[in-house]
């Protein structure tokens, strides 16, 4: 199908992009770091034909459904979030830097998404709701503001440990923003991204009600679903009402995220429930 050798290409880009990345980030190169910008962009603009190719096409084979519902299709629509996020945040702030540690997540995504199978199969009766098209583009929209916020704690507890030889830098695009900037940031990213996670927990136990006749039954993604909304929750009140800031709530956030691989990956492959064919 055609949306397979554009996802196919974009798997193979996203990887060079994730290279131009990180070698502007070790040289510093400004005019490198002009050109992995635009071919993200390209690269972006490119998956998301292969996504709408592959709506289109679902449609022809008498189907018609979002593409969203299976782990191919949610790992691609992942990746999608992943560096539709990171170029906004970019053109915002211009951390360039950030590139090498949000740009080889969104490439392992995706190129995970293509050792599976890319069939599209008819939706489970459980599916066919419109709650689906809420519940999942926020919830995939959070995991990935929660990626960069990752992504940004790493960065700064890298530039803590570099010390007096990262000195601040008034250049947003340096290798080592400052730590101010980081720390902002990670903390607008995590914002953003608890605000979707609650619009995507709201819509999913509506659509749960809808489906399985009950708001909530516990079902592992639910629960754990519940967890990383709790170490989110915990973040923004350490940081809001304890003034945490630096080091605690950097490796906090990265902990977030672990939270969010599991409740993705572990869950799905190792706890059995209601959600087990996402």
């Amino acid at each position: 199908m055609i949306h397979t050798k554009l996802i196919t290409a974009t798997i193979f880009l996203y990887l060079g992009c994730s290279v131009l990345y990180g070698i502007f980030f070790a040289f510093r190169s400004h005019r490198l770091g002009r050109i992995a910008t635009r071919a993200t962009a390209f690269s972006w603009v490119l998956h998301t034909g292969g996504i709408l190719i592959r709506w289109w096409e679902s449609y022809q084979l008498g189907m018609g459904r979002i593409p969203l519902t299976n782990l191919y299709e949610s790992l691609v629509f992942f990746s999608w979030c992943i560096v539709l996020l990171y170029l906004l945040w970019e053109w915002k702030l211009g951390f360039k830097s950030l590139g090498a540690l949000v740009l080889p997540l969104a490439f392992f995504f995706i190129a995970y998404a293509s050792l599976g199978s890319d069939r599209i199969d008819p939706l489970i009766p459980a599916l066919q709701s419109n709650w689906l098209h809420i519940h999942v583009i926020s919830c995939f929209l959070s995991y990935a503001s929660f990626a960069i916020s990752c992504g940004a704690s790493i960065l700064y507890l890298w530039r803590s440990s570099a010390g007096a030889q990262a000195p601040a830098e008034p250049n947003p695009a340096s290798r080592f923003p400052s730590s101010e900037s980081l720390d902002a940031l990670i903390y607008q990213t995590i914002a953003m991204g608890f605000s979707l996670l609650t619009i995507g927990i709201v819509t999913g136990s509506a659509w749960a009600s809808y489906a399985w006749g009950a708001y909530w039954s516990w079902d592992p993604k639910e629960t754990w679903s519940l967890i990383t909304w709790l170490v989110y929750a915990i973040f923004l009140h350490a940081r809001l009402v304890r003034e945490w800031r630096g080091k605690k709530t950097a490796i906090l956030a990265i902990v977030g995220f672990g939270s969010v691989l599991f409740t993705y990956f572990g869950v799905n492959f190792w706890l059995s429930g209601l959600h087990s064919y996402v």
